[in-house]
């Protein structure tokens, strides 16, 4: 999808959040290998799945150009108690292997996550998009004011959790917003 500006991913943020462009690396179906890969991520400790399909999708993005225009990657907050227990944040490698790739800053104390939730795997669409702010808390707005911020995910299913985290983002001072992610349901 990152050669095509407008994807079906772009459309689904059309009436969310305002965003420059999104991308996903992979295609999500149930009993597929993504659905394996990300499994392994997430709940087996295979933190290497991050940095090898940020290092991928790296590769496909940085001769794009709304890519080059990137200054930062910002990562899509995990729960302290949650990053305590698996160890690490999912999308914290696939975040800094792009930014390797793009030449641009990476912080992952921009976006906190202040409420621990429960995993949204059998929450229904519904509860997905309840998804609130108070549950976000913006640290540091100057280090992405006046910047294209690429905001990063594992998996994009409603979009709510990335919509949140990007109408966080955009209290910061003339913020552009782009997405990507590991995977994306289909």
């Amino acid at each position: 999808m990152h050669n095509h500006n407008e994807n079906r991913i772009k459309k689904l943020f059309r009436h969310k959040i305002p965003i420059e462009n999104a991308v996903a690396l992979l295609n999500f179906k149930k009993q597929n290998l993504t659905q394996e890969l990300l499994h392994q991520l997430k709940y087996k400790g295979n933190e290497q799945v991050s940095y090898t399909l940020g290092n991928w999708l790296g590769e496909n993005l940085k001769e794009r150009e709304w890519a080059k225009k990137v200054d930062v990657i910002i990562p899509v907050p995990i729960h302290k108690r949650r990053k305590r227990k698996r160890g690490f944040n999912q999308v914290t490698g696939f975040g800094k292997n792009l930014a390797k790739h793009l030449q641009c800053e990476f912080h992952e104390s921009v976006l906190l996550k202040k409420i621990p939730a429960k995993t949204q795997v059998f929450k229904s669409k519904y509860e997905r998009e309840a998804i609130k702010l108070d549950w976000l808390i913006l640290q540091k707005p100057e280090i992405i004011a006046n910047k294209h911020v690429l905001l990063v995910d594992d998996i994009i299913t409603t979009g709510s959790t990335l919509a949140a985290c990007g109408e966080k983002l955009l209290e910061a001072k003339n913020v552009k917003i782009s997405i990507a992610t590991m995977a994306v349901t289909v």
